[in-house]
């Protein structure tokens, strides 16, 4: 057994095995399971940290019973002692489908739960669902295109590599992808990787993001991942990486960490 899966176990997780689904609000459905890693900065370097999760199956019942539809965002701090897991959050959010309430009150709920199982305060918004229908494309230039032969699918950040030359850019690629570490399941992402320092060699930049390819492991550790080795291995004097990942059950997950504290933007892709 894993070390998640060892984590999921003993926090009572549903993830992997079947569920019911209850309509009747129940916040005992979350599961906080511990964030594994946190990247430990040098001194005078501090890392922000956001997990902005969209929900986009959120219903509840007004007062006269008549069936309400949102989508809804919240911002979970990346460094708060837990992380929710996904389909505790599903079934949770579920059970507000034949629950009476107020808007006001649902917000409440939603706030005061999220933020005693995250350990941290989270913000919440709901969303009228035409709020989401704006696409985004991701900022700077896309690796995708490079012609590079790849044969390696787990984390492996010495393929990393730098120049001389000090630049600053920002990068993305459609490419990434990680599985959950417990069904197996694939998990598709995109990333947005902007940065000041030495050049990053672009070739071995694609080659590092690909290599996570088979790699089980939740959305919000392997950006901290994906940062921590960076800042590692090519010393970036500043350094943003922002995942934007698939929705599954109705919920997409996209990390954010950066030395900046300028605050990421939550916009759809495509295929979000």
């Amino acid at each position: 057994m894993s070390e998640t899966e060892s984590l999921l176990k003993q926090a009572g997780a549903p993830l992997g095995h079947h569920s019911e689904y209850v309509d009747q609000y129940d916040p005992s459905m979350l599961c906080p399971i511990e964030r594994k890693l946190i990247w430990q900065p040098a001194s005078g370097t501090r890392c922000y940290r956001w997990d902005i999760w969209n929900a986009f199956e959120l219903s509840w019942l007004n007062e006269k019973g008549k069936p309400r539809v949102a989508m809804a965002s919240f911002i979970i701090p990346g460094d708060s002692p837990n992380i929710i897991e996904s389909k505790s959050f599903k079934l949770y959010l579920n059970s507000f489908n034949g629950t009476r309430l107020t808007e006001q009150a649902l917000l409440a709920h939603l706030t005061e739960d999220l933020s005693k199982a995250a350990g941290a305060e989270v913000k919440v918004r709901l969303h009228e669902l035409a709020e989401m229908n704006v696409i985004a494309a991701l900022p700077g230039a896309c690796l995708d295109d490079l012609d590079v032969a790849i044969d390696i699918y787990h984390p492996a950040p010495t393929l990393l590599r730098t120049t001389e030359k000090v630049v600053e850019e920002t990068l993305h690629s459609h490419l990434l992808k990680s599985n959950c570490p417990v069904t197996g399941q694939p998990d598709w992402g995109s990333v947005v990787i902007s940065y000041q320092g030495h050049r990053i060699d672009r070739e071995s930049l694609l080659k590092y993001i690909v290599s996570y390819r088979n790699h089980g492991d939740f959305h919000e550790q392997c950006v901290e991942q994906i940062f921590a080795d960076i800042m590692h291995y090519c010393q970036p004097s500043s350094l943003t990486v922002y995942a934007r990942y698939v929705r599954r059950g109705g919920l997409d997950i996209n990390p954010w960490r950066s030395t900046s504290s300028q605050a990421p933007t939550n916009q759809r892709l495509a295929r979000q």
